[in-house]
């Protein structure tokens, strides 16, 4: 990991999106290609380096095009949030005894008693965190904050459609198995740091968008101290009766918006590390 700060603006570029893209089965084929000012241990140069050159079984780009359908059916609608789902080979992220469910719609155990998440929720949090006013002028999203990198898919996913990525990982086991899996790619905008989630990453920020992949009661002020102006969180939060929802909180000059979404699962925030 990189111990140098790139520059990056205390106010976002408020720029969004102004046409609603329709998706098919031709969702993703064309290349997605990383623009990044800096490298790391896991570092070189991207756009297809997810893909398996075999192109058989499971590294068939019909696999998981299957799933892009099934994502765009369920009503993602972001093409360029499915077209990082399609490059990303999911069955690399997985144990070997559950590889035949990599491309369900379903989430599943990485030790540790973690999982890794459902396919639609990775796509509809990141689409929700594109939604907002933190997009570049090319389209993709600026310096992002992940919270519980797990096996390392969702960062996989967010170094496509991010400048840069700072994913950060509470469990010493599965930080280790998400740098065993990503460690191949050498992704080079993608940097991997064993530490409390809850208290953010203060090195890397202000942060264009955070994402959490664990639920507390509320979100940690660390994050919001950490947000840029502009920029957005998406993540679960406790409700009174228990149940989790998806929270987004965009910061602007007068402070902070939260819109609650859809019910969703996942596990508790917990601080320290393990």
């Amino acid at each position: 990991m990189s111990n140098e700060r790139p520059k990056f603006p205390l106010k976002l570029d408020a720029l969004e999106s102004k046409k609603n893209l329709k998706t098919s089965t031709s969702v993703g084929k064309k290349s997605i290609v990383q623009n990044s000012n800096t490298t790391s241990s896991l570092g070189k140069p991207a756009a297809s380096i997810f893909q398996s050159p075999t192109g058989v079984g499971l590294d068939s780009a019909a696999v998981r095009e299957h799933l892009i359908r099934k994502l765009a059916e369920q009503g993602i609608e972001d093409e360029v949030v499915l077209g990082a789902m399609l490059n990303v080979e999911r069955h690399k992220f997985v144990d070997t005894a559950l590889v035949n469910q990599a491309y369900e719609d379903t989430s599943l155990p990485i030790g540790l008693g973690q999982t890794i998440s459902k396919p639609n929720v990775v796509a509809r949090m990141i689409e929700l965190l594109r939604r907002g006013k933190n997009l570049s002028i090319n389209g993709k999203l600026g310096r992002v904050l992940e919270i519980g990198t797990g096996c390392g898919y969702q960062a996989a996913v967010l170094s496509l459609v991010s400048r840069e990525v700072y994913s950060i990982e509470r469990l010493k086991g599965l930080f280790d198995k998400a740098k065993e899996n990503l460690r191949p790619f050498r992704i080079p905008n993608l940097h991997l740091i064993f530490g409390d989630g809850m208290l953010g990453y203060e090195q890397g920020a202000p942060y264009s968008a955070i994402i959490s992949a664990a639920g507390g009661e509320d979100v940690p002020q660390a994050w919001l101290n950490q947000l840029a102006v502009g920029g957005r969180i998406v993540a679960p939060v406790v409700m009174q009766n228990k149940t989790q929802v998806l929270v987004v909180i965009d910061k602007n000059e007068e402070g902070f918006t939260k819109t609650y979404f859809e019910p969703v699962h996942f596990v508790p925030l917990k601080s320290g590390i393990n």
